[in-house]
């Protein structure tokens, strides 16, 4: 029913058997809804079948009701949906507070190496970290770029870090912080997706071998002293490391990292019970591999042999295969790898390069490319596809499918002599 609405009319409206609404003849819009329980309250109706409440009747006199339904649908002709502006903002953090806080928490259960990634965010993008996320905008990144290009880092580098920040963003944008990703139109710059892959030659590759040999011989000839030196003054001695096939980890993580092209982490959380000598296999379990997918690799003579002998000098065969004096997981061996490396005057290889070696060997070996990307546990060949030079004689086989065609054909054509 339709009303002039005042408040003498109001007052004297009856309570009814069931919900009735009543509308203004005044403001098209204003709805008086009153219930069984005596109940009056106003509300604005500004679309088909979306309306808000203004109040009750009884704390909200006729003169207002209309004044705030009138600011409403004032609102909606601009375009302001009422039920948006209603709900409470969202304040939005700066890039430091997201980091630290949301974003921190997320990372801890979700990302292996989260403290590397955070720390990287809050060092590469320093002078951001004080702006709101709703502030920072496409050019800040892009001058951002810019400022990085003139300091000499690589645009491998920058993508890297580029692709962290707007990672960290989406996240943003899936808890409702952000409505958008305002990053998400910055590109990558284009590079090389062929770089050339470091992997030791012959001649590195035995150099490294007899610097882990006289290492070896080294230590035993060192604990033998120690052992003379411990005799003369009747203290313990220590155990003979001419009993045992390795004097510590050093060796037999080299060989396993050239023999099956596992990242050193994996190494480092490989446990006993993923290691099965009898069928030749080691497991790298989704929970340790960088791309969460449990790959199994076959296990060569060498990388059988190394691990049959490091079994056999190990007291628990019931964790970790590496663990380092105090029972615990090894977190580096740096200082011993860059020793190994001097004296083996190899320049310019990292541990990691030890997996991309395993790699170009398989490569050079004739192995095909979807093989070498299982074992690597690629999750597509983009990655794999850098060792794909290394193998020319696939290319070459592709190309002589053209001599095969024509000659299936019998064109009669005759390939051409060779003249200078």
């Amino acid at each position: 029913m339709r009303y002039a609405f005042t408040q003498m009319s109001i007052d004297k409206m009856q309570i009814p058997n069931a919900m009735v609404e009543h509308r203004d003849t005044r403001l098209k819009g204003l709805v008086l809804r009153i219930t069984p329980t005596g109940t009056k309250s106003w509300y604005c109706e500004y679309a088909r079948g979306k309306r808000i409440m203004l109040g009750r009747a009884d704390a909200l006199g006729v003169a207002d009701a209309r004044e705030s339904a009138r600011a409403i649908l004032a609102d909606v002709y601009r375009g302001i949906d009422p039920m948006e502006a209603r709900k409470p903002k969202q304040v939005v953090p700066t890039y430091r507070a997201f980091l630290q806080g949301d974003y921190l928490a997320w990372a801890k259960s979700s990302q292996r190496s989260w403290k590397q990634n955070v720390n990287r965010l809050q060092t590469a993008f320093k002078s951001l970290l004080d702006k709101k996320l709703d502030k920072i905008t496409g050019l800040d990144i892009e001058r951002w770029r810019g400022q990085q290009v003139e300091r000499g880092l690589s645009n491998q580098t920058i993508n890297r870090d580029i692709a962290s920040i707007k990672a960290s963003f989406n996240r943003a944008v899936d808890w409702g912080i952000l409505p958008h990703n305002p990053l998400s139109k910055v590109k990558k710059a284009r590079v090389d997706d062929c770089l050339k892959v470091r992997f030791l030659s012959a001649g590195e590759e035995g150099r490294l071998r007899r610097a882990i040999e006289e290492r070896e011989e080294s230590r035993r000839v060192e604990r033998e002293s120690a052992n003379r030196w411990r005799t003369e003054r009747g203290y313990v001695v220590l155990p003979d490391l001419r009993d045992v096939v390795f004097t510590d980890h050093v060796k037999p993580l080299i060989l396993l990292s050239l023999n099956t092209g596992c990242r050193r982490g994996e190494l480092f959380d490989l446990t006993w019970s993923n290691v099965n000598l009898d069928r030749r296999i080691l497991t790298v379990t989704g929970a340790t591999a960088k791309s969460r997918r449990t790959r199994h690799i076959p296990l060569n003579r060498e990388a059988t042999s190394t691990l049959l002998n490091w079994r056999a000098q190990c007291d628990d065969l019931s964790g970790l295969v590496f663990m380092n004096e105090q029972g615990q997981r090894f977190d580096r061996v740096n200082s011993s790898w860059r020793r190994l490396l001097k004296a083996a005057q190899i320049e310019d290889f990292r541990w990691h390069d030890m997996r991309h070696h395993f790699a170009s060997r398989l490569a050079m070996g004739g192995v095909d490319l979807n093989t070498i990307r299982e074992l690597l546990g690629h999750s597509d060949y983009a990655m794999t596809l850098r060792y794909a030079h290394l193998a020319p004689e696939f290319k070459l086989k592709a190309v002589e499918v053209l001599d095969e065609v024509r000659e299936a054909a019998n064109f009669g054509a005759q390939v051409l002599p060779f003249r200078r």
